[in-house]
């Protein structure tokens, strides 16, 4: 699956221009939660088993930012009924956009955490106890189960598991990273 043509608005969302981009192999430039499944997508298309779907992937803009998106592959078809080509459709979903510059995400307005609240909250998603925490951190287990009450308030969530949820939903994380990790734009 390589790429032969683009439109300049696709390519843009990678920081290339259409003539960079051609040649790339779009499972290089693609990421999905489980790539086996991507990759028997874009065969069966290819194979004329399948004539459309729609899967969410990841993908990496100019600055090395994740961004998610919602890729949709239609295969074309020949009058004589063979598949021609594949096309790519490809919708960015979840990122805010600078007035003016259609294709550079920012953070959508959310919270910004101290680094301390950060490394917290990124062991908290990694299922890090408070005493483990505390030991990494080098902290009270007071201290710790301070900060976490702090962010449960500041999220609105009753426990870990839904300040975790209410933080990923939010965009803090990196996508497609374990163990998770706070976006550094989210980070003061």
């Amino acid at each position: 699956m390589v790429v032969h043509a683009a439109d300049p608005e696709f390519a843009r969302l990678f920081g290339l221009s259409a003539d960079e981009i051609c040649g790339l192999g779009l499972l290089d430039l693609l990421r999905s939660s489980v790539p086996a499944r991507l990759r028997e997508q874009f065969a069966a298309l290819s194979s004329g088993r399948r004539g459309r779907f729609t899967e969410t992937v990841t993908g990496r803009d100019g600055g090395g930012r994740t961004f998610s998106a919602e890729v949709t592959g239609k295969a074309v078809r020949r009058p004589s009924g063979e598949i021609a080509s594949v096309v790519v459709l490809l919708h960015r979903t979840g990122d805010a956009q600078r007035p003016g510059s259609d294709n550079e995400p920012v953070p959508s307005d959310g919270p910004v955490l101290s680094v301390l609240d950060a490394q917290v909250l990124e062991g908290v998603a990694g299922g890090e106890s408070t005493v483990q925490l505390a030991s990494r951190l080098y902290l009270s287990r007071q201290g710790i189960e301070y900060r976490v009450g702090q962010m449960l308030r500041r999220f609105d969530a009753p426990n870990r598991p839904a300040l975790v949820a209410r933080a990923h939903a939010l965009g803090m994380f990196a996508v497609g990273q374990w163990p998770p990790r706070v976006l550094p734009e989210r980070v003061k």
